[in-house]
């Protein structure tokens, strides 16, 4: 009868430490949920809600439907925002992919220094602000160290941030600059876990450094190059900080993007149930192009068996 009772009493036994280990799970993840929840989910819903509204914080909020939606379909400014934020985001993410990639193959040949590493990430680890501030001064028309180079080798003086045609490019080379060690080291992660011995049967074959890269290095690393595009796309977005330290949104609209005309919208002209509309715009752009680039990169899919 003994040990009859220990067999019965064995799995209710570990019955029992698993409810109280799922009791301690979710008092260590209550602190994150309550986060979660206050700082996401509620300005996700309240944002929603302040969409179909007008509301100027001075008065009561007065549900007005799709007044909003209604006038952001038909207002040239948003559709001009939208137009400079995806040129942005096309001229950012593709030249910091490639120049990233570059550099996380270069580490991978040449050398896997920690100190080549530090360097290479150095610049990410500026404020945003801070380094455009230093552009701005380095690319400054009258007084610019760049502008007195390209005087001194010949050419004209460029305004880097006055021009229209030349304010959303300017800035995003500087986002690039700034960004592209930490991409190179996602990159550089990535590249790690693609087998030695698969570039060590290419070589015996004959196949060539380009071969390699083009039928080994990019097909295994194309759920880390998924993964590290979508996070970039949707930070390249939400461009603001370098853009209001530098030109403010100018010349005219020229590098107006979305979260600078959402910015102005809610705390320059108190319109803040139109500006929540553009957030929820902003927000459905977002989501179409993430699913539309996990879907295409197959970021959830691996080669590597």
């Amino acid at each position: 009868m003994g040990p009859n009772t220990a067999v019965r009493s064995g799995p209710g036994r570990r019955a029992a430490l698993r409810r109280d280990d799922t009791g301690l799970a979710l008092l260590f993840i209550l602190p994150a949920l309550v986060g979660l929840l206050v700082f996401y989910f509620w300005p996700l819903a309240r944002g929603i809600w302040l969409s179909f509204t007008s509301w100027d914080v001075l008065t009561p909020v007065e549900f007005i439907g799709l007044d909003n939606y209604t006038r952001m379909f038909s207002d040239p400014v948003f559709w001009n925002a939208v137009q400079v934020t995806v040129t942005y985001v096309v001229l950012n993410i593709g030249i910091q992919t490639v120049v990233a990639l570059v550099i996380a193959v270069l580490m991978q040949q040449l050398t896997q220094s920690t100190l080549v590493r530090s360097l290479i990430l150095a610049p990410y680890l500026v404020a945003n602000v801070v380094a455009a501030l230093v552009f701005v001064w380095i690319l400054d028309f009258q007084l610019g160290i760049g502008n007195q180079i390209l005087e001194w080798i010949g050419l004209d003086r460029i305004g880097f941030f006055t021009t229209e045609a030349w304010v959303i490019p300017t800035i995003a080379l500087v986002n690039v600059w700034r960004h592209m060690g930490y991409t190179a080291l996602l990159l550089f992660a990535g590249l790690q876990a693609i087998p030695r011995n698969l570039y060590e049967a290419a070589r015996v074959d004959g196949a060539s450094e380009p071969r390699q890269f083009f039928s080994i290095t990019l097909p295994l690393l194309r759920p880390i190059l998924g993964l590290v595009l979508i996070i970039s796309v949707i930070g390249s977005f939400q461009i603001f900080d370098t853009i209001s330290v530098t030109t403010d949104g100018g010349p005219v609209n020229a590098s107006r993007v979305l979260q600078v005309y959402i910015y102005e919208s809610a705390f320059a002209k108190f319109d803040f149930g139109y500006a929540a509309a553009l957030s929820v715009a902003m927000l459905a752009i977002l989501m179409v192009v993430t699913f539309f680039q996990y879907r295409v990169t197959r970021a959830g899919q691996t080669d590597l068996n």
